[in-house]
């Protein structure tokens, strides 16, 4: 099995990135060939500072090695410096329907949010995005890939594609299969909805405590007082992130107080800041190593870029033989 997954580096990665694709990637780790990269090339649909998207590529590396990436158990990179992608995503655009693109709900939400419809506000990339994805995922013979669930489609587009590739110039690529965990898809930010930092509603993995207690003490709950029972206390924003940082038992304990009332929401937000803040301790202490190490950390992406266009260039080269090129 061989395991593919990435990050954009467009800011400061939290509890949902975590949760949603980098623990579940580390995991996988023990399961077959991992492959992940830092996905720099997609962050300039929406980021344009150079300077910026240096310092968060960066940060990634530093955020994903602490939390427990092994570079002896997977390969890690910078897109950027596998050029055999962008080469095998010209390919994959002259056999990828427009009609595919239009339907994809990531495009057309984020038209009606930039422009309201206006096309001309909307740049090539945006409405190209899951064709690059799918040449990540096809130049390196994926069989499985790790998404949440607003990436599932762009995972069906990647699936479609390489179908018609196969189709019309032979079996060149295999074709990948998606692992969603349901439990842990979504993770609500602080004001309820998915968190995602175009929302601004994050809880950043590492920073500062006093700022990082102070958003988690600011998440959004209803407005009944302690007393009242809250039959639906499953859904409390809270108790959904303890869940993901406490022991089971100590989670279930809380949302059962809620339930039968007489807990205020304060004190919910103060157990789930030091579960949290506990959560990440090893991770933190791991990244403050490697930032006194920053010879090391290069080494890894770059010893892991000349390994992933070994295997992108044969993906690359047999696809090219396919279709004439060669």
């Amino acid at each position: 099995m061989r395991i593919l997954s990435g990050i954009q580096p467009s800011g400061a990665l939290h509890i949902g990135n975590y949760f949603g694709m980098m623990k579940p990637a580390i995991e996988l780790q023990e399961r077959g060939e991992a492959y992940y990269f830092i996905a720099n090339y997609h962050s300039m649909t929406s980021l344009f500072d150079p300077e910026e998207r240096r310092k968060n590529s960066l940060d990634v590396a530093l955020d994903f090695l602490a939390c427990g990436l092994d570079p002896e158990k997977s390969v890690f990179w910078k897109q950027s410096d596998v050029p055999e992608v962008t080469e095998l995503t010209w390919l994959l655009s002259t056999l990828t329907p427009m009609g595919l693109l239009e339907r994809c709900h990531s495009y057309k939400d984020k038209m009606a949010k930039l422009s309201g419809g206006d096309k001309e506000k909307v740049n090539h990339g945006l409405f190209a995005y899951p064709v690059l994805m799918a040449a990540d995922i096809l130049a390196f013979d994926s069989t499985l890939v790790p998404v949440g669930k607003d990436q599932k489609q762009h995972l069906e587009v990647a699936r479609d594609i390489a179908n018609k590739f196969n189709n019309q110039y032979g079996e060149t690529f295999v074709i990948p299969e998606p692992e969603i965990r349901e439990s842990v898809a979504t993770v609500p930010g602080t004001d309820g909805q998915k968190m995602s930092k175009s929302y601004g509603n994050t809880v950043e993995i590492f920073g500062e405590e006093k700022k990082l207690r102070k958003k988690i003490m600011k998440i959004v709950m209803d407005s009944r007082p302690p007393e009242e029972p809250k039959p639906d206390a499953e859904k409390n924003n809270a108790v959904q992130l303890l869940k993901l940082v406490a022991p089971e038992d100590v989670a279930k304990d809380w949302e059962d107080r809620l339930r039968a009332g007489g807990t205020g929401y304060g004190d919910l937000k103060k157990a789930l800041f030091e579960h949290y803040w506990a959560y990440f301790e090893e991770p933190r202490n791991k990244r403050a190593e490697l930032e006194q190490n920053l010879d090391y950390v290069n080494q890894v992406l770059k010893s892991g870029a000349e390994k992933a266009r070994e295997v992108a260039r044969q993906a690359l080269d047999r696809a090219k033989k396919a279709s004439g090129l060669d």
